[in-house]
């Protein structure tokens, strides 16, 4: 599975006057493997992926570059080219992220500072399309946002989410895409207003699909805490984590 990223990671320039020896790429993506499954600073990565600031300058490269971004995007094609991907239901969840460091992106909630990650998942639970967010507008207002992001060329048929996402705005924009958004009624919504019936609703049940697959990203602790002060390093550890879960269901 490293031997496919490694692959999709295209080679830094050459410069005419030379310069110091190439970065083991191999070595240096595994060491931000470590970093993004282990949490830990740059600082504290063991000496068998190298050089630390090797490492730190051969990340940085790549997310000024969007390679993190294109990875993702190429693995969601290869999951769809092979037919992996289940869009006949699919679920939309956000998980907070409490922010440590400070930097873009970040916005105040009652659980502090910090950053949403929303996610949009299939039926097997296979990421569709994320992003981080600032954590202080709505939900039903970020999911929005997703649209832009979808990593598959075929729409969804049926959205499923929690009441957070009960929104006549956000159903209106889901339909003028093609899909159908499933929510479960808040408490103050009028009577005369719930168009979805009871089997639409209990669609519902099967959320926990998108909650396993949060959870899968939680396994990164990396992702469990916002340390970074740029939103675009942090937003390339997601990428990246959730590539690894696209690649890893079509290769094993």
């Amino acid at each position: 599975m490293l031997y496919w990223f490694c692959v999709h990671i295209p080679d830094p320039p050459k410069s005419p006057k030379g310069g110091r020896p190439r970065t083991d790429e191999r070595k240096a993506l595994a060491g931000i493997f470590w970093l993004l499954d282990n949490g830990d600073k740059c600082k504290d990565l063991p000496r068998q992926f190298g050089s630390k600031s090797a490492v730190h300058h051969f990340f940085q490269r790549l997310v000024r570059e969007g390679v993190f971004e294109r990875l993702l995007q190429e693995a969601g094609r290869l999951v769809e080219e092979r037919r992996q991907y289940r869009l006949y239901e699919c679920f939309l969840d956000a998980a907070f992220s409490p922010a440590m460091g400070g930097g873009d992106g970040i916005g105040r909630t009652k659980a502090g500072k910090g950053v949403r990650i929303m996610i949009a998942v299939d039926a097997r639970g296979l990421p569709i399309a994320v992003q981080s967010c600032s954590a202080q507008p709505h939900e039903a207002t970020l999911a929005q946002g997703l649209f832009g992001v979808m990593l598959t060329q075929q729409v969804p048929q049926r959205m499923v989410g929690d009441k957070a996402y009960d929104s006549d705005a956000l159903d209106r924009a889901f339909a003028a895409r093609g899909m159908e958004l499933i929510a479960p009624y808040r408490s103050n919504r009028q009577p005369q207003n719930r168009t979805q019936h009871g089997r639409l609703l209990r669609r519902y049940r099967r959320r926990w699909v998108v909650e396993r697959s949060v959870a899968w990203l939680r396994h990164f602790r990396r992702l469990c805490i916002r340390w970074e002060k740029s939103r675009r390093a942090f937003d390339a550890y997601l990428q990246m984590a959730c590539a690894f879960l696209l690649v890893r269901q079509v290769l094993g």
